[in-house]
Protein backbone atom coordinates (compact mmCIF):
# COMPACT_ATOMS: atom_id res chain seq x y z
CA UNK A 1 0.00 0.00 0.00
CA UNK A 2 1.18 3.30 -0.49
CA UNK A 3 3.05 5.35 2.33
CA UNK A 4 1.84 8.65 1.52
CA UNK A 5 -1.88 7.95 2.01
CA UNK A 6 -3.73 12.02 1.30
CA UNK A 7 -6.26 12.52 4.21
CA UNK A 8 -7.32 15.94 3.04
CA UNK A 9 -10.71 16.90 3.03
CA UNK A 10 -12.77 18.18 0.10
CA UNK A 11 -14.37 21.92 0.71
CA UNK A 12 -16.19 22.44 -2.02
CA UNK A 13 -17.91 21.06 -5.67
CA UNK A 14 -17.52 22.71 -8.47
CA UNK A 15 -17.90 21.93 -13.10
CA UNK A 16 -21.31 20.46 -13.33
CA UNK A 17 -21.19 18.54 -16.68
CA UNK A 18 -23.92 16.41 -18.23
CA UNK A 19 -24.34 14.69 -21.44
CA UNK A 20 -27.07 13.31 -23.15
CA UNK A 21 -26.34 9.12 -23.91
CA UNK A 22 -26.68 7.48 -27.42
CA UNK A 23 -29.45 5.47 -27.56
CA UNK A 24 -27.94 2.75 -29.59
CA UNK A 25 -24.61 3.22 -27.64
CA UNK A 26 -24.70 4.44 -24.05
CA UNK A 27 -20.50 4.75 -24.35
CA UNK A 28 -20.87 7.96 -25.67
CA UNK A 29 -22.94 11.31 -25.79
CA UNK A 30 -25.27 12.72 -28.88
CA UNK A 31 -24.36 16.45 -28.89
CA UNK A 32 -22.28 18.72 -26.79
CA UNK A 33 -20.86 18.06 -23.36
CA UNK A 34 -22.93 20.93 -21.20
CA UNK A 35 -22.33 22.58 -18.04
CA UNK A 36 -24.64 23.85 -15.35
CA UNK A 37 -22.42 26.57 -13.37
CA UNK A 38 -23.11 27.44 -9.62
CA UNK A 39 -23.56 23.96 -8.04
CA UNK A 40 -23.94 24.59 -4.77
CA UNK A 41 -24.13 21.04 -3.22
CA UNK A 42 -24.45 17.64 -4.09
CA UNK A 43 -24.95 13.72 -2.93
CA UNK A 44 -24.77 11.07 -4.35
CA UNK A 45 -26.08 8.16 -2.15
CA UNK A 46 -25.23 4.35 -2.94
CA UNK A 47 -27.78 2.34 -0.20
CA UNK A 48 -25.78 -1.10 0.89
CA UNK A 49 -26.77 -3.61 3.30
CA UNK A 50 -25.70 -6.80 4.55
CA UNK A 51 -27.97 -9.64 4.18
CA UNK A 52 -28.01 -12.39 6.55
CA UNK A 53 -28.65 -16.60 5.93
CA UNK A 54 -29.10 -18.45 9.09
CA UNK A 55 -28.63 -22.47 10.30
CA UNK A 56 -27.40 -24.12 13.13
CA UNK A 57 -29.14 -20.70 15.10
CA UNK A 58 -26.05 -18.73 13.42
CA UNK A 59 -25.37 -16.99 10.78
CA UNK A 60 -24.28 -18.97 7.94
CA UNK A 61 -23.45 -17.23 5.32
CA UNK A 62 -23.05 -13.10 4.57
CA UNK A 63 -23.99 -11.07 1.32
CA UNK A 64 -24.52 -7.55 0.09
CA UNK A 65 -27.53 -6.22 -1.52
CA UNK A 66 -27.12 -2.68 -2.93
CA UNK A 67 -29.74 -0.45 -3.58
CA UNK A 68 -30.57 2.39 -6.15
CA UNK A 69 -27.52 5.24 -6.67
CA UNK A 70 -29.72 8.84 -6.15
CA UNK A 71 -28.36 11.81 -6.17
CA UNK A 72 -29.74 15.21 -4.83
CA UNK A 73 -28.27 18.30 -5.64
CA UNK A 74 -28.54 22.35 -5.53
CA UNK A 75 -27.89 25.31 -8.06
CA UNK A 76 -27.44 29.05 -7.57
CA UNK A 77 -30.31 28.50 -10.80
CA UNK A 78 -30.93 25.83 -13.81
CA UNK A 79 -31.27 27.45 -16.88
CA UNK A 80 -34.37 26.91 -19.21
CA UNK A 81 -31.94 25.32 -21.80
CA UNK A 82 -30.72 22.69 -18.94
CA UNK A 83 -34.17 22.21 -17.39
CA UNK A 84 -35.47 21.81 -21.14
CA UNK A 85 -33.09 18.82 -21.79
CA UNK A 86 -32.98 17.17 -18.35
CA UNK A 87 -36.18 16.69 -17.57
CA UNK A 88 -37.89 16.35 -21.46
CA UNK A 89 -39.81 19.24 -21.27
CA UNK A 90 -41.99 19.89 -24.29
CA UNK A 91 -42.08 24.25 -25.29
CA UNK A 92 -44.32 25.82 -27.17
CA UNK A 93 -43.72 28.29 -30.76
CA UNK A 94 -44.25 31.07 -28.49
CA UNK A 95 -41.40 29.77 -25.83
CA UNK A 96 -43.77 28.37 -22.94
CA UNK A 97 -42.44 25.81 -21.15
CA UNK A 98 -44.52 22.84 -19.46
CA UNK A 99 -44.27 19.86 -17.26
CA UNK A 100 -46.44 17.07 -18.04
CA UNK A 101 -47.23 13.26 -17.47
CA UNK A 102 -45.74 12.18 -20.56
CA UNK A 103 -42.61 14.24 -20.14
CA UNK A 104 -39.40 11.55 -21.08
CA UNK A 105 -36.10 12.72 -20.00
CA UNK A 106 -33.41 10.94 -21.41
CA UNK A 107 -30.65 9.31 -20.07
CA UNK A 108 -27.38 11.10 -19.46
CA UNK A 109 -24.32 10.35 -17.70
CA UNK A 110 -22.92 13.03 -15.17
CA UNK A 111 -19.43 14.53 -13.95
CA UNK A 112 -18.76 17.03 -11.13
CA UNK A 113 -15.83 17.75 -9.08
CA UNK A 114 -14.90 17.82 -5.55
CA UNK A 115 -12.55 20.69 -5.18
CA UNK A 116 -9.43 20.64 -1.95
CA UNK A 117 -8.19 23.90 -0.53
CA UNK A 118 -4.14 22.48 -1.85
CA UNK A 119 -6.03 22.92 -5.41
CA UNK A 120 -6.25 19.43 -5.94
CA UNK A 121 -9.68 17.54 -7.51
CA UNK A 122 -11.36 14.84 -7.19
CA UNK A 123 -13.34 13.94 -9.96
CA UNK A 124 -16.50 11.82 -9.67
CA UNK A 125 -18.41 10.61 -12.68
CA UNK A 126 -22.18 9.00 -12.92
CA UNK A 127 -22.49 6.70 -15.71
CA UNK A 128 -26.73 6.58 -17.05
CA UNK A 129 -29.22 7.89 -15.03
CA UNK A 130 -32.25 9.88 -15.30
CA UNK A 131 -33.16 13.14 -13.84
CA UNK A 132 -37.01 13.69 -11.81
CA UNK A 133 -38.96 16.83 -12.33
CA UNK A 134 -38.05 19.37 -9.53
CA UNK A 135 -40.62 21.06 -7.03
CA UNK A 136 -41.74 24.56 -7.69
CA UNK A 137 -41.62 26.75 -4.86
CA UNK A 138 -41.36 30.42 -3.83
CA UNK A 139 -40.66 32.37 -0.87
CA UNK A 140 -41.88 35.91 -0.14
CA UNK A 141 -39.30 38.80 0.11
CA UNK A 142 -38.97 39.95 3.92
CA UNK A 143 -36.16 43.00 5.12
CA UNK A 144 -33.22 41.63 3.65
CA UNK A 145 -32.11 39.66 0.01
CA UNK A 146 -32.42 35.75 0.49
CA UNK A 147 -31.75 33.93 -2.83
CA UNK A 148 -33.57 30.93 -3.54
CA UNK A 149 -31.40 27.71 -4.93
CA UNK A 150 -32.97 25.58 -7.26
CA UNK A 151 -32.92 21.21 -6.33
CA UNK A 152 -32.70 18.34 -8.47
CA UNK A 153 -32.61 14.25 -7.91
CA UNK A 154 -31.90 11.69 -10.03
CA UNK A 155 -31.42 8.41 -10.36
CA UNK A 156 -28.55 6.47 -11.66
CA UNK A 157 -27.69 2.50 -12.62
CA UNK A 158 -25.08 0.42 -14.24
CA UNK A 159 -23.62 0.89 -17.41
CA UNK A 160 -20.40 -1.05 -19.29
CA UNK A 161 -17.50 1.06 -19.09
CA UNK A 162 -14.38 0.59 -20.78
CA UNK A 163 -11.57 -0.77 -19.10
CA UNK A 164 -14.14 -2.04 -16.17
CA UNK A 165 -15.15 -6.03 -16.01
CA UNK A 166 -18.68 -5.57 -14.67
CA UNK A 167 -20.90 -2.80 -15.23
CA UNK A 168 -20.46 0.65 -13.45
CA UNK A 169 -22.55 3.12 -11.82
CA UNK A 170 -20.32 5.33 -10.38
CA UNK A 171 -16.15 6.22 -11.30
CA UNK A 172 -14.23 8.59 -9.16
CA UNK A 173 -10.33 9.61 -9.86
CA UNK A 174 -7.87 12.21 -7.95
CA UNK A 175 -5.84 14.60 -9.68
CA UNK A 176 -3.32 16.67 -7.63
CA UNK A 177 -2.65 20.70 -8.00
CA UNK A 178 -1.80 21.31 -11.87
CA UNK A 179 -2.56 17.62 -12.71
CA UNK A 180 -5.37 16.85 -15.17
CA UNK A 181 -5.13 12.91 -16.29
CA UNK A 182 -7.49 11.28 -13.98
CA UNK A 183 -10.05 14.04 -15.23
CA UNK A 184 -9.46 13.45 -18.84
CA UNK A 185 -9.52 9.58 -18.31
CA UNK A 186 -12.56 10.27 -16.41
CA UNK A 187 -14.18 11.97 -19.03
CA UNK A 188 -13.23 9.80 -22.03
CA UNK A 189 -14.80 6.88 -19.73
CA UNK A 190 -17.93 8.71 -18.82
CA UNK A 191 -18.78 10.53 -21.87
CA UNK A 192 -16.74 9.10 -24.72
CA UNK A 193 -15.37 12.73 -25.22
CA UNK A 194 -13.22 14.75 -24.07
CA UNK A 195 -12.67 17.51 -21.40
CA UNK A 196 -14.08 20.47 -22.94
CA UNK A 197 -11.81 23.16 -22.88
CA UNK A 198 -8.68 20.48 -24.21
CA UNK A 199 -11.17 20.01 -27.29
CA UNK A 200 -9.48 21.45 -30.35
CA UNK A 201 -10.54 24.94 -31.76
CA UNK A 202 -11.38 24.40 -35.47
Amino acid sequence: MPENKNYKASTGVDEFYYGVLDETNTAVITGEIERVKFLQNITVEMPSEIVRAFGDNKTAELATSNGNVTVSSAFHKIPIEDKKVLYGLESSQDDIHSFGSEDTPPYVAVVFAKTYEDGSKEWVGLTKGMFMRPNIAGQTKEDGVEFQSEETTAEFMDREVEGFSKEKSVLFGYDAKDSTSKRDALFQKIFGAAYPDATPQV
